[in-house]
């Protein structure tokens, strides 16, 4: 099954999907805690907004994961003292969902050592979510947010088992796990 892009998130970890049948060729690099999907160095050239964007940014005391440019204003709002789920609800609302030929939805997590959020904008709504157990969303099939069997428990085995779901199209993933010590992010491209 093709299921998009995707997060799954729950208290004290995240983990982010790229799944593409258009734009295969790109990968997840690291930038000064931040996660970010570009393409890599053999990648046809494309003005597509939606191909490189970060994915992964830590903000106050956890992170933000999510499918494109709306990371950045989450992670901002959080930084600010926003609570989550606002952070979530205003940046979704304002960004809308992905102006594509598929109307795509725009996903995104904010994950804390003890606290987890999930939300998603799509044409027809607007959801966001605190859970207490592992949850995914995605932008195509499963585009309702739903508790998921997630066992990983650090952030390299979530990147790899997020990586590793038999959902088509695997291209690259990101994870982080927080608690109150810190935040370890890892990335699985799929070369390792």
């Amino acid at each position: 099954m093709y299921i998009g892009r995707f997060v799954v998130v729950g208290p004290g970890l995240g983990a982010y999907r790229v799944s593409s049948r258009s734009f295969p060729n790109r990968h997840v690099v690291e930038r000064d805690g931040t996660l970010t999907v570009g393409p890599t160095a053999d990648a046809e050239a494309t003005d597509n907004p939606y191909v490189s964007y970060n994915c992964l940014r830590e903000a106050g005391d956890g992170v933000v994961l999510g499918n494109g440019s709306h990371v950045d204003p989450v992670a901002e709002k959080v930084e600010m003292g926003y609570p989550a789920r606002d952070a979530l609800a205003l940046s979704l609302l304002a960004l809308d969902f992905e102006k594509d030929d598929y109307d795509t939805p725009r996903v995104a997590g904010v994950v804390g050592a003890e606290t987890a959020v999930v939300g998603t904008v799509r044409r027809d709504a607007l959801l966001v979510r605190e859970v207490d157990e592992p949850t995914l969303v995605a932008t195509y099939e499963k585009n309702t947010p739903e508790t998921f069997t997630f066992d990983a428990e650090t952030a390299a085995e979530a990147a790899h088992e997020v990586y590793d779901l038999d959902f088509e199209h695997p291209v690259c993933a990101a994870a982080a796990r927080v608690t109150e010590a810190g935040v370890q992010t890892a990335v699985e491209n799929g070369d390792d």
